[in-house]
């Protein structure tokens, strides 16, 4: 307890360091969000607020530890139980998902990539191949579906204008760590591309935990004309990643380090091919009017034995997205509006096999008789609208409207006769309007509001009942979301604060049936409010040096306002998977644009892991640090070098949690998935540009 409020009390002493009067002017801030670095233009519409990270916020922390930079945002946070193994929750929304991200919608470089039950892989991307990542809390995003958890938006980066590059860059570290990206870009004014190949291997702190991946990444801008321009995206990734799963409070105290102990047995794993596709068209219909366009197509074959079958499966995905964005008025800063809608369907097929690994001599894994062999067509449609009117000259609103429309078909192509389980099922439309308000007191200063109405699909597992037939009473879960919130932002210094409040009815639940396996159903009511702050400051020490303190902090309070399980009643009990409070804080020393020191505190309160609150996590605070120096080699060659450590006080925590967790056959339930221990790395850049 000590050392968090040490670490609390530094980021505050660092961040309320007095300004001096001459700041890099390179350094800026955009008026939607706080942001620590430049960034482009907000993919959000209009006046929605939303927060960008980019570059500079990356290099803070390991290339491969991309949840760390998602956790610098307040009101998100990424439990990740392995490389492979992230759950993202923004404002408590999917904190009670047993694994994965759902609730939210996530899109890279204008093209969806949450599959048709609402699940997205951040794993399957790479953080060295970023720009930005934009964060939409909230359903405010009404333009990308007007998700209960928001939307979160991927950027790739794009060469320099008028330059062509080769680079490298090369990272080892603790456990085996290697990783190597290999880049070239290129743009002439007509035609730009960046392509980027990615290898990494790493052993794991835990047993069974090697994670291996080879990745390759394409994106081009062709100019067709004035107007309109083509762009094209190829992102193919070949993982396989192995299991350790969670541990028991008894294994998690003695030994952190192993792996659940059917996981081992089994040697659990998982392998994943994921190509996909996007080819994207803009064009200037005229000086007021634009259309930005796109088609896409992926594709993903998953295997993974688990000790209680092996699961083989792959998805076809496919789609469009088209959205037209106008301007009206004679005012010099112009209203604006959007029309748009989305299109996504994909074909799911997997199957389940016996796990026969007790009988296959302590080599793992054998596959055996099939037990099902399923498919469904899942198909997802919601169009658009966005309209900006300006009240008065300092006081904007934007109405905003969607209409979604979702659909499932169930195929058992197992089970035949009066045991086939086949059964579609279509969820009504739903309206979901949203109303943004923004009051611009000066040109630093800002207020603004919105009220938006959300919804969540369950899952594929959540919409079948026990027998694994198709449940006809599963419900969407839909809320309402209050936020009020304050802008300031100068040049030296910047600082946002919200209070929101979401009330979430039909709220969908896990309930465990069996080992690792899950069933859905609607449960109630629940209410989530809190208080979110982020603050950045450009400190002048010197005519070359330059301080950046930086501080966010989220206070949760969620709850489930009405939550009666079987006999027993649950209300006004806090909201599991959910901590209380959390924070990071730190700083960015830099001199002469060369060198640069970044150290971070995280902290993260208790999380309830029973929803009868018998039950929670210990509290924990990392310290993480990394430095590195660049610079040119002549007039074309440069180089970096870095290197960093994480967790350096070495402190045991758990990375993430399961909620609700059952020991079956005696055994201890495993809540807790172990945290890295003290670990460093070390990375080497060159880059030639002519």
């Amino acid at each position: 307890m000590k050392q968090t409020y040490l670490c609390l009390l530094l980021g505050l002493a660092a961040f309320w360091v007095p300004a001096q009067e001459k700041v890099q002017d390179s350094i800026t801030y955009l008026e939607e969000v706080i942001l620590y670095d430049p960034a482009k233009k907000p993919m959000a519409t209009g006046i929605t607020v939303s927060s960008i990270i980019g570059p500079e916020v990356f290099r803070n922390y390991s290339p491969v530890d991309l949840p760390a930079s998602l956790n610098q945002i307040s009101g998100v946070y990424v439990l990740s139980g392995a490389l492979n193994t992230n759950r993202i929750t923004i404002r408590g929304v999917g904190a009670r998902t047993p694994f994965g991200t759902d609730k939210l919608r996530l899109y890279y470089h204008n093209i969806p990539v949450t599959d048709g039950t609402g699940f997205s892989t951040l794993e399957a991307f790479d953080l060295e191949n970023l720009f930005t990542m934009e964060v939409i809390k909230g359903p405010k995003g009404s333009a990308f579906g007007a998700n209960l958890g928001g939307t979160i938006l991927l950027q790739p980066k794009s060469p320099a204008p008028g330059t062509t590059s080769l680079s490298n860059s090369l990272t080892l570290g603790s456990y085996g760590l290697f990783k190597d990206n290999l880049g070239f870009s290129h743009d002439d004014g007509a035609f730009s591309m960046e392509l980027h190949y990615n290898h990494m291997d790493l052993e794991g702190y835990r047993e069974n935990s090697r994670f291996d991946r080879d990745a390759i990444l394409l994106t081009t801008t062709h100019t067709l004309g004035k107007a309109s321009t083509l762009g094209l995206l190829v992102n193919h990734i070949n993982y396989t990643a192995q299991i350790p799963s969670s541990l028991g409070r008894t294994a998690f105290e003695e030994d952190p380090s192993q792996a659940a102990f059917t996981w081992a047995q089994a040697q659990g794993f998982e392998a994943n091919r994921y190509t996909l596709l996007g080819l994207n068209h803009s064009l200037e219909i005229h000086k007021n009017l634009s259309n930005q366009s796109s088609v896409f197509y992926s594709y993903l074959d998953h295997y993974e034995p688990r000790p209680f079958n092996i699961l083989d499966e792959f998805t076809n995905a496919y789609g469009f997205r088209t959205v037209f964005e106008g301007t009206y008025g004679t005012a010099e800063t112009k209203p604006g509006y959007t029309l748009g809608a989305e299109l996504f369907k994909d074909e799911y097929h997997w199957g389940t096999f016996e796990n026969l690994y007790e009988e296959n001599d302590g080599n793992g894994s054998l596959q055996g008789d099939a037990l099902s062999d399923n498919r469904e067509f899942r198909r997802q449609f919601f169009a658009f609208g966005t309209f900006e009117m300006a009240l008065a000259p300092s006081f904007t609103a934007q109405l905003a409207l969607t209409l979604n429309k979702t659909n499932y078909d169930f195929r058992d192509l197992f089970n035949t006769g009066a045991g086939n389980r086949s059964a579609s099922r279509s969820f009504d439309p739903i309206l979901l309007p949203s109303l943004d308000l923004e009051y611009r007191y000066n040109q630093s200063l800002r207020f603004h509001g919105n009220i938006s109405r959300g919804f969540s699909n369950p899952s594929l597992e959540e919409t079948l009942t026990p027998d694994g037939v198709i449940n006809p009473d599963i419900e969407q879960e839909k809320g309402i979301s209050y936020e009020l919130g304050t802008v300031v932002t100068k040049k030296k210094w910047a600082l946002s604060t919200t209070f929101y409040r979401m009330d979430i009815r039909n709220l969908l639940v896990a309930e465990r049936v069996g080992q690792d396996q899950f069933i859905g159903r609607n449960a109630g009511k629940t209410r989530h409010q809190g208080l979110e702050l982020d603050a950045s400051m450009v400190v002048a020490l010197g005519t070359k040096t330059t301080l950046s303190p930086f501080l966010s902090y989220t206070f949760s309070d969620h709850a489930f306002a009405r939550f009666i399980d079987g006999d027993n009643d649950y209300s006004g009990n806090p909201l599991t998977g959910v901590p209380k409070h959390r924070f990071n804080a730190g700083w960015r020393l830099e001199h002469a644009r060369a060198f640069y020191w970044s150290l971070s505190a995280q902290h993260v309160g208790a999380i309830p892991l029973t929803d009868a609150n018998s039950l929670q996590s210990d509290a924990f605070t990392l310290l993480n640090s990394r430095m590195g120096y660049r610079r040119k080699i002549g007039s074309a060659l440069s180089l970096g070098v870095d290197a960093g450590i994480n967790n350096l006080t070495d402190t045991r925590y758990a990375s993430s949690v399961l909620i609700n967790a059952v020991g079956f056959g005696g055994s201890e339930p495993r809540y807790y998935y172990p945290g890295n221990d003290r670990n460093l790395y070390a990375g080497l850049e060159l880059r030639y540009e002519w």
